[in-house]
């Protein structure tokens, strides 16, 4: 049935190979830089040609965040992503792959969306996450909390822009003028951040939270000029139904084509493959409270959440930075259960 689709199907049927890991096998790399005030780590994902071994995540970290990464994971369910398969420090392989750069969510981890960097990842782009700049959940843990301000997205931005001028072996293959950016929670805003302000960024995408809102100023829906994708978890009782509210504002105000998904039963960290792995993170994670009524309810399975986002941001970018009319296609129609992902799109 796959060899009929693939040879039969047109231009315009929906591309449900997002759904699945792509072609390439995939190599990750972590890089690390300074300057004169601060050092960064960041996390390459990348087509590669070495083989592929499922590894322990804690594994990508140095020490000693390796070891506290092991401890956290050991006192807590099967929630959170435990082992991936990548290539560790393999081989780049030879091309011209569009670059995506990543944000992730407030107090979290380059390693926040590693599922979604995976999958973009094997459908043939360079992705680069980052340990943002004193808004890591290991500062959190170690009691110094970030600001949700101004000056905050300010460094994440700049974290941002880092990341898309980083000179690595690892990145070797990366295509910089066909550029896009995605973003969990406070990675939403400084994603729409991003592209407001840097004229490189071609399409960016916002999971669980508004790029525009009045808790965070700094981004205008009417200056950002690519396209959008929106993700609304509607069980998320971290940002509540006021947020989901202003991710649905967002999406209606956006200039350009946009997109709006909206996943059921999923919670704040549904997308994410830190979900459940601290106390902060259990929005996502087994039993929850409807946020109409109250009522009990089991939150989406993680690793179907996470798969529902890494094939609906890789459709976006392999519609908007390599024009695909099967992954657009993908976009509008292409998840099987309108009960489960529903989906709303306005040029």
């Amino acid at each position: 049935m796959l060899c009929l689709f693939v040879a039969c199907s047109s231009p315009t049927d929906p591309d449900r190979s997002v759904e699945e890991s792509g072609p390439h096998a995939v190599g990750t790399r972590r890089i690390t830089t300074t300057d004169a005030t601060r050092s960064y780590t960041f996390q390459a994902w990348y087509p590669s040609t070495s083989a592929e071994a499922e590894v322990a995540i804690e594994s990508l970290e140095a020490e000693p965040l390796r070891t506290r990464t092991a401890g956290l994971l050991a006192a807590v369910g099967t929630c959170p992503t435990r082992r991936l398969s990548v290539a560790v420090d393999g081989e780049p392989e030879a091309g011209s792959f569009p670059l995506v750069v990543a944000s992730h969510c407030h107090g979290c981890t380059r390693f926040s969306n590693a599922s979604t960097a995976i999958r973009l990842a094997s459908h043939g782009f360079v992705v680069v996450t980052v340990d943002h700049t004193a808004d890591t959940m290991w500062d959190s843990l170690d009691g110094h909390e970030a600001s949700l301000d101004a000056a905050q997205l300010a460094l994440r931005v700049a974290d941002l822009q880092l990341a898309i001028d980083l000179q690595s072996p690892a990145l070797a293959s990366a295509d910089r003028a066909r550029l896009g950016v995605f973003g969990h929670s406070f990675g939403a805003v400084t994603a729409g951040r991003l592209a407001q302000t840097d004229s490189r960024v071609q399409a960016a995408a916002a999971l669980a939270a508004p790029m525009e809102n009045p808790l965070t100023p700094g981004v205008k829906l009417a200056e950002i000029t690519q396209p959008l994708l929106f993700l609304v978890a509607r069980e998320d009782n971290s940002i509540t139904e006021f947020g989901n509210k202003l991710i649905r504002d967002n999406y209606t105000a956006a200039t350009q084509p946009a997109w709006k998904l909206e996943v059921a039963d999923a919670g704040h960290w549904s997308v994410s493959d830190l979900d459940g792995l601290i106390p902060a993170f259990d929005k996502g994670c087994g039993a929850g409270k409807r946020q109409d009524d109250g009522s009990a309810f089991e939150y989406l399975d993680p690793a179907l959440g996470r798969s529902i986002t890494a094939s609906y941001v890789t459709a976006f970018f392999r519609a908007t930075l390599d024009a695909e009319d099967g992954a657009e296609a993908y976009l509008t129609r292409g998840f099987p259960d309108d009960e489960l992902v529903s989906v709303a799109h306005h040029d």
